[in-house]
């Protein structure tokens, strides 16, 4: 059952490309548009079509404490139509825009697709740098404006990241890169967090496609942080079931804790771990002989054998 809004200032999410983010805008004068309707909007890239993702609970024409750009209508069949025709002359556009390239010996950029927008009256082509000496990025717009006279034509750098979001390709999980299937937007990741998961720092390990930190790291970042706090830190000394010993090693999603004990390593579970302090305690209070029966024969629990 789709949703429509219903709300007096309707806001609604809505999406350019497959897994792309979703920036707001102000429905109202348009009450029935529902997730999955197409719309016409005015961009800071012109004009474009996007499509309706979510309709917002929220009554209000800001978000972020901006004023919204309103739609400006939705779309007909016509311009589904007409973006179809212009997304089939994209590979064209790209492959003239690399002969252009080409033709021009410049170094360092490399040329990942052309983008026209619905009507065409726009083209945008990405390109990320390869080299730090790269050279003839302005001389490359002057040319391609030259070659698609028709078009505003428009160069946009992107990072490794975007390259791989573009490219799509499978990940050392065997699956679709997360970029290409689920990620709207890119996180900050760093190498704390493969640290904190106990990682191998290799750069083969934690490295994806697009040779940046893999963004998976950051998925059960916040669980290790949390299962670590319950467990003692590396290095400390602690009582165990089998004896005092120092933690060389944790396992927080075991929550366990690996025990060096006189040699032997133990992974002693987090409620069997004793804090040093209270264990030292605790074996005190052991060597004492029970006051109530000095002699012997005791058989409660402060008796010494």
């Amino acid at each position: 059952m789709s949703v429509t809004t219903s709300l007096a200032n309707p806001v609604v999410g809505v999406c350019f490309n497959w897994v792309g983010k979703m920036y707001h805008f102000d429905a109202s004068g348009h009450p029935q548009l529902a997730a999955g309707d197409r719309v016409i909007v005015n961009t800071r890239r012109g004009i474009q079509m996007g499509e309706v993702a979510k309709v917002l609970s929220e009554p209000s024409t800001k978000k972020g404490g901006r004023k919204l750009k309103k739609i400006v209508r939705m779309a007909a069949p016509r311009d589904l139509v007409q973006q179809q025709a212009w997304q089939v002359q994209a590979p064209e556009a790209l492959a003239s825009c690399r002969r252009v390239a080409a033709d021009l010996k410049l170094k360092g950029v490399r040329y990942h697709r052309a983008e026209y927008n619905f009507d065409g009256s726009k083209l945008t082509f990405y390109y990320s740098i390869i080299a730090e000496k790269s050279s003839g990025v302005g001389r490359m717009l002057s040319e391609l404006r030259k070659a698609f006279p028709d078009c505003d034509v428009e160069m946009v750098k992107i990072g490794q990241r975007d390259v791989a979001k573009l490219l799509g390709g499978i990940g050392a999980c065997s699956g679709q890169l997360c970029c290409r299937t689920f990620l709207t937007e890119f996180n900050p990741i760093t190498i704390k967090m493969a640290k904190a998961q106990g990682i191998s720092l290799n750069p083969d390990n934690i490295s994806g496609m697009c040779g940046r930190l893999r963004c998976c790291l950051l998925y059960e970042y916040d669980q290790y942080l949390e299962a670590r706090k319950q467990l003692p830190k590396i290095k400390k000394q602690v009582g165990t079931p089998h004896g005092a010993g120092r933690v060389v090693a944790l396992k927080p999603l075991a929550d366990t804790a690996t025990v060096d004990v006189d040699g032997r390593y133990y992974d002693v579970r987090r409620e069997d771990i004793v804090p040093w302090k209270e264990y030292e305690a605790l074996k005190a209070k052991a060597a004492v002989r029970c006051s109530r029966h000095p002699a012997g024969g005791c058989s409660c629990p402060m008796r010494r054998d």
